[in-house]
């Protein structure tokens, strides 16, 4: 599939995942077949302040390349603006607009989700991006903001006319949050609305689901979110399946170096406090289901040193 100057094999998408789509969760989804990834959403009004912290989450490594830095906001020419700033300072792929973002801190600013009740902001938005942009710019939607208002399809057709060269579509509403099953024939609906690629994204948990989905909605291209959570091999496990070869789960060694190579990486990245308070959540899901993993969480949940943390996920994994 092809957007865009970014050309990509199979179309194999990681999430923007706000407090988990960082440098270290971006390059290990990277090392297993992900083939384009996005930051964190960042504020543009936050981006226009100079807020350092925030410019921090926009840094991205040749070695993500092709990625993109997803923006949210709701005004205009902060948008707009926000986008200029990046291209003349970032070294990213494409910029992702933020249109699909739930919950109540977002859509309460009238951010994220809550765009998709107003389709013409949303439209002047998504042509000022492109218009400000020397990038491909892409937007990331949900099916409506409930079941009464379903407007993905409307939303996906402005945004072809803007000048937006890829959608994202989860196949789900802001009211439904993360619950239920994926809608898939909204995804579907998207997909036959619109020229420009349709990326599928919701409940990719397995080659069977991303197998399903594309082969059901006839998407370009699959995102995997929440199913890249303590599994990261899950783009190996797609990569197989798409070139119809067997799959060989990672040993139990194998996971361990991963684990490990995922908390340098943020210690790298982050400094030894902040990164083993915030792996915390990621050894969670890198040992959930293990056995005595509920005994370990509450062990690594108190845990305040790299050795005390490797020494538990190293209990689990090797012995």
């Amino acid at each position: 599939m092809k957007f865009g100057n970014i050309e990509l094999k199979y179309g194999l998408f990681l999430a923007p995942l706000a407090g988990v789509s960082d440098n270290a969760m971006r390059q290990i989804c990277k090392d297993f077949g992900a083939e384009y990834v996005t930051t964190e959403m960042i504020s543009s009004k936050a981006i226009n302040y100079g807020d350092k912290k925030t410019l921090k989450l926009a840094l991205i490594e040749n070695c993500e390349l092709p990625a993109s830095i997803q923006i949210f906001g709701s005004d205009e020419s902060n948008m707009s603006d926000a986008a200029k700033f990046l291209c003349d300072n970032f070294g990213m792929s494409a910029i992702d607009i933020n249109m699909g973002c739930p919950v109540p801190k977002i859509v309460g600013g009238g951010d994220g989700s809550k765009l998709m009740r107003s389709p013409e902001l949303a439209g002047k938005i998504m042509s000022a991006v492109v218009k400000s942009a020397n990038v491909p710019v892409t937007v990331k939607i949900r099916s409506g903001w409930n079941d009464n208002e379903k407007n993905a399809v409307e939303i996906a057709k402005i945004a072809e006319d803007s000048g937006i060269s890829a959608v994202f579509i989860h196949g789900r509403t802001r009211e439904q949050m993360y619950s239920l099953p994926v809608d898939l024939d909204i995804i579907r609906d998207v997909k036959s609305a619109v020229k420009i690629p349709v990326i599928g994204n919701g409940d990719i948990h397995s080659a069977d689901d991303a197998e399903k989905m594309t082969e059901y909605t006839g998407c370009d291209g699959v995102m995997v979110a929440r199913g890249a959570f303590g599994n990261p091999w899950i783009f190996a496990e797609i990569t197989s399946r798409l070139e119809k070869k067997e799959y060989t789960p990672l040993s139990e060694t194998q996971k361990f170096e991963v684990i490990k190579k995922h908390i340098d990486a943020m210690i790298y990245y982050k400094g030894s406090k902040v990164a083993l308070m915030e792996a915390r959540k990621h050894l969670s899901w890198y040992t959930k289901g293990y056995r005595g993993s509920a005994v370990a969480r509450n062990r690594i949940n108190t845990a305040n040193s790299y050795k005390e943390m490797t020494e538990i996920i190293e209990e689990i994994f090797l012995k």
